[in-house]
């Protein structure tokens, strides 16, 4: 899969991306990953990527023209076209569905948003969809496209170890609530022990008992999640 960035502020990106489950992927061959700095599709000497909104107001707005050459330069790079992608706090939330969804693209092109927001003309012509990460406001879209990201490759085949465990999770079709307590090693500690049905050997039992409460949990803390399911 070939993800593209368009940022400010792609070094907020690179070392992220250089680690961990998104670094194997990259290094293996199941992700490939460029960040494009948005500042280099301007046409002036200042590099100027943003400007006041018209009809007043505060902050400053994302100029659609060097948003547009980004993307435009970015979509030939590549034969695959991607799927254009705007991070916006004013959009749909992202979700662990929309992850499952974009893991099987081929490709696809993360606009971060900037400031307080980009022109119009972007949304109406440009992106595909939007996506936003929760109901809050960061200083920028780097963030949430690095949680889109790391959301997305390890749902890509051959990513994460032991596959089955992306499929039994929190929010996953096979368990759409969140997952309920697990213990490991030692038995004891400080007088507190791993419950004993995790203990007994008893398979059916134990699925039985995590079931039961991975439910509960979800009625305290996520009683939204029931009501979907």
């Amino acid at each position: 899969m070939r993800i593209d960035v368009i940022t400010l502020f792609p070094e907020i990106l690179s070392g992220p991306l250089d680690v961990s489950i998104l670094g194997r992927a990259q290094r293996g061959g199941q992700a490939e990953i460029h960040l494009h700095q948005l500042r280099d599709y301007t046409t002036d000497k200042h590099h100027t990527a943003d400007d006041k909104p018209y009809g007043g107001g505060p902050g400053m707005l994302l100029k659609c023209e060097p948003i547009f050459r980004a993307v435009e330069a970015v979509q030939a790079m590549s034969p695959t076209p991607g799927r254009v992608i705007l991070l916006s706090p004013s959009a749909p939330k992202f979700d662990q569905a929309k992850a499952r969804e974009l893991s099987g693209l081929e490709r696809m092109i993360l606009i971060c948003g900037h400031y307080e927001g980009v022109d119009e003309r972007v949304r109406e012509h440009l992106v595909d969809e939007e996506l936003c990460i929760g109901d809050f406001v960061l200083t920028n879209g780097a963030l949430p496209a690095l949680v889109v990201i790391d959301a997305v490759v390890r749902l890509l085949p051959n990513v994460v170890g032991n596959e089955a465990s992306t499929q039994s999770e929190s929010f996953s079709a096979d368990r759409p609530w969140i997952e309920g307590p697990q213990y490991t090693r030692p038995e004891e500690f400080r007088g507190w022990r791993v419950p004993e049905i995790l203990l007994s050997g008893h398979h059916g039992k134990i699925e039985q008992w995590s079931e039961e409460q991975s439910r509960r949990r979800t009625e305290l803390v996520r009683p939204d999640l029931l009501k979907k399911v």
